[in-house]
């Protein structure tokens, strides 16, 4: 008679044993993080999340995501300070690679991150997010941390880096080695992140990416008490929703097909160079949403300006031209204010107390005192150096949307060229790019192909697709085989969603190249070219 071995109850114990115990295992080692002993820190919990068994925010579950050890601490070096970490480490198939996610607005949540981190636990990275030490805040409201200086430098300088730190030693005990490798990616106050963790820790990270990147704190949050005061300066100062929308279509209109844009384009493609004036819709024959009233063109003119000193000569930046676009952020706030006052104005009350008062700004009198009092702990990234970020090989890539209206696009421009002047236009491109997106707004969304980038929860693309296609995985390439990214593929989805299918494709391309019509369908990638001027044809 032949043995089956199939039946053997020898077998079937050993196979049931061998399918329990890594379980157990991960279960075990994961739940031992919790009795880590870490310089100023307490761990809260280390709990198995199953794979596809995550619950996130909203009660959304991620039935694609593997199993994970999910870690939260609390770090204390200072009597006034407390930041959140949160890490998740693949039980299965782990690169080797630490990633730390950035947050938004004044942080407060380690939510925030959550994007990003599915993407790199997908990856087989540990992830990471903090709070930025600023709980009770949120993204939004800055309130809370009036009267607590050290809440602002964690926020402004500290907190990223003790993620990083904090982050890499449990990786360290959970997995019984180094990482690797270690990549950083988050945008807006996420951007600013990872430019202080270049220029300030610069041994923290191998690569970084980072979008829209808050560079100068204080003056970004003076500029929207600007646009705010802007918008109240008399009744009809405001647009409307069909105002804005009216703008937006004829600034289109107006700059849409010049340049390296296609009069196709329901976006403008090279927004720098647009002058498109406002006063161009002024009403003729009384109010309507089809003109604006001389308050509204007022009203456009200062939001593309940026604020002006009393000779109406320009101190900061404004909103590019293509930017307008009712309920968003930025001219979005006109219509949908929090709390009746400018957006992010928490900043100021920490400076001028619970009770200042927006409408008595005064610019160059009230500017000075925030910088001297904030500068040093949320300006860093004006002052700071990649030198040495540089020095040790590692890679920096930017990207910032043409139509943000939420950090003005020409600071980031302005930054990058910073870099060229001190270190040489060809040195800079050896280890640092910078990728503008038409039509692109904050971190994402807008007329233009906008998804390029999975870690920042920008729409998922298909499973497979190349660095070229993927602005997250071009850095990684670059860190990982000496490849600098030379065009990263941008798809605009029907309303923004995969299964719907694709409305068009085009290449972004590293500053200073942009993306030149060569002739062809013109939804195809493969017809732009990536040059500094338009090719001869």
């Amino acid at each position: 008679m032949a043995f089956d071995i199939a039946r053997s109850p020898l077998i079937v114990v050993l196979f049931t044993l061998w399918v329990i115990f890594p379980h157990v295992a991960h279960a075990d080692a994961c739940r031992d993080l919790s009795n880590l002993k870490l310089t100023n820190t307490q761990i809260k919990s280390a709990d198995l999340i199953a794979a596809g068994k995550f619950v996130g925010p909203g009660a959304v579950t991620h039935p694609d995501l593997p199993a994970f050890c999910r870690v939260i601490a609390s770090v204390k070096a200072d009597t006034d300070s407390e930041i959140l970490v949160e890490l998740w480490l693949p039980v299965e198939h782990w690169a080797g690679v630490f990633h730390g996610n950035g947050s938004g607005g004044f942080g407060g949540s380690l939510a925030a991150g959550y994007a990003g981190m599915e993407e790199g636990l997908r990856r087989g990275y540990a992830s990471a997010v903090t709070d930025t030490g600023t709980a009770p805040a949120t993204s939004l409201n800055g309130d809370p941390l009036i009267g607590h200086p050290r809440k602002w430098k964690d926020w402004g300088m500290l907190s990223t880096h003790v993620m990083t730190v904090t982050g890499k030693s449990l990786v360290k005990a959970f997995y019984g080695a180094d990482a690797r490798r270690a990549y950083y990616t988050g945008c807006s106050t996420g951007g600013q992140q990872g430019l202080i963790e270049a220029q300030y820790f610069p041994q923290d990270y191998d690569g970084i990416l980072v979008g829209a990147p808050v560079i100068n704190r204080t003056w970004g949050h003076a500029l929207a008490v600007w646009d705010w005061l802007a918008a109240n300066r008399e009744p009809e100062s405001k647009l409307s929703d069909a105002k804005l929308t009216l703008l937006n279509k004829a600034a289109v209109a107006a700059c849409g097909g010049k340049g390296n844009g296609l009069a196709s384009d329901p976006f403008i493609a090279d927004a720098f160079a647009c002058k498109f004036d406002p006063a161009e819709l002024t009403c003729k024959d009384g109010e309507s949403d089809n003109c604006l009233t001389p308050a509204q063109v007022r009203t456009a003119r200062d939001f593309y300006s940026g604020p002006t000193d009393k000779n109406g000569r320009p101190v900061f930046y404004g909103w590019l031209r293509g930017s307008e676009a009712p309920g968003r952020l930025g001219w979005g706030f006109l219509e949908t204010p929090p709390n009746n006052e400018p957006a992010f104005d928490g900043l100021f009350k920490w400076v001028f107390g619970a009770n200042w008062e927006w409408t008595r700004f005064d610019f160059a009198r009230d500017m000075p005192k925030v910088d001297v009092a904030l500068g040093p702990s949320v300006n860093g990234a004006t002052k700071g150096d990649l030198a040495a970020f540089r020095a040790r090989g590692g890679k920096l890539v930017i990207y910032q949307g043409l139509a943000d209206a939420l950090v003005a696009p020409e600071q980031t421009l302005d930054f990058y060229r910073a870099q060229e002047k001190k270190f040489g236009v060809a040195q800079t491109e050896s280890f640092a790019r910078l990728f503008f997106a038409p039509g692109v707004m904050h971190c994402g969304g807008g007329d233009g192909p906008n998804a390029f980038n999975t870690a920042n929860g920008a729409a998922r693309k298909p499973p497979g697709v190349g660095p070229d296609q993927d602005i997250f995985s071009a850095m990684i390439h670059w860190v990982e085989n000496d490849a600098a990214p030379t065009r990263i593929i941008a798809t605009k989805y029907v309303e923004d969603i995969p299964a719907k299918g694709i409305v068009s494709q085009r290449p972004l391309c590293p500053w200073p190249q942009k993306a030149w019509y060569t002739g062809g369908e013109t939804r195809d990638p493969r017809n732009f070219t990536c040059a500094a001027q338009a090719p001869k044809r």
